[in-house]
């Protein structure tokens, strides 16, 4: 089988995803690190943190695809002053190639919301909000994108039901919620990570339910009745994140050795 390179295993991923669906505020792509040595394996995980690169290490992975950039803002210096500094030095130290697939995964078709919606089980899953519409550098197709997912159940689904799916599908601890809708949900918009900026999309669009992972208190008034908000957190709504990466990757580069990470990076503990 003939060896792969890093950066055929980044285009596979930019193909799929392509940088320009990024937010103007993102900084998608390559982080750390040397593209054209020999993939050894790619470790996928949610955030980059030390711990995520001394796994990659014992894992005998020379590239991390994260979800969430690593290096988010412009670095001053490169120290032990804080995580993101040592996290870059110890990849550096190591010859670990670090790269991000963030705003981009999330608008791409069959991207991060698309997977949220099939662990749902919603049919018929579309794009619905600001719809985009980029050139591939790679290719030059034309390739479509959105903000967020709409999709449907087959069966009509109560509310509280909606909760206990939630809760049982992503294995979280507790779900915030409006009040319980009094009517039956069929039709329900998807956001992972921060959405809150959907939410009037969401209800323009016809949703019973929307389902994102942060939203502030004051975004919850106003919708009793009008539509079911159900929050999940950051990290639960995106941890999926990581099978639509390894799907790329397993499908366009086949032989890359792919390992999901075994560390939960959530900086939020709930008690």
């Amino acid at each position: 089988m003939r060896s792969v390179k890093i950066k055929e295993v980044i285009d596979a991923l930019e193909r799929f995803a392509p940088l320009p669906l990024q937010e103007s505020y993102d900084n998608a792509g390559l982080q750390v690190g040397l593209t054209e040595a020999e993939v050894s394996g790619a470790l996928l995980c949610l955030d980059v943190t030390e711990k995520v690169v001394e796994e990659a290490m014992q894992r005998g992975c020379n590239l991390i695809v994260a979800h969430h950039p690593l290096i988010f803002r412009k670095l001053s210096q490169v120290s032990d002053t804080d995580y993101v500094q040592r996290t870059v030095m110890k990849a550096i130290k190591n010859d670990i190639a670090i790269v991000a697939m963030h705003t981009n995964l999330d608008s791409a078709e069959n991207g991060v919301n698309f997977k949220i919606a099939e662990k749902l089980g919603l049919r018929n899953a579309h794009f619905f909000g600001r719809n985009k519409q980029v050139l591939s550098p790679l290719t030059g197709d034309t390739i479509i994108g959105g903000d967020g997912v709409i999709g449907e159940f087959e069966a009509l689904l109560a509310a509280d039901d909606l909760i206990l799916l939630l809760k049982k599908k992503f294995d979280v601890e507790c779900i915030q919620a409006n009040e319980l809708l009094r009517r039956e949900i069929r039709h329900v918009a998807i956001c992972g990570g921060s959405g809150s900026f959907l939410l009037r999309d969401a209800i323009g669009a016809g949703a019973d339910a929307f389902i994102t992972g942060e939203m502030g208190y004051h975004e919850f008034f106003g919708h009793e009745q009008e539509i079911q908000i159900c929050v999940m957190g950051h990290y639960q709504s995106e941890q999926y994140t990581t099978e639509v990466l390894r799907d790329v990757i397993e499908h366009d580069t086949p032989g890359v050795k792919c390992c999901i990470s075994e560390i939960n990076t959530n900086p939020i503990i709930y008690f």
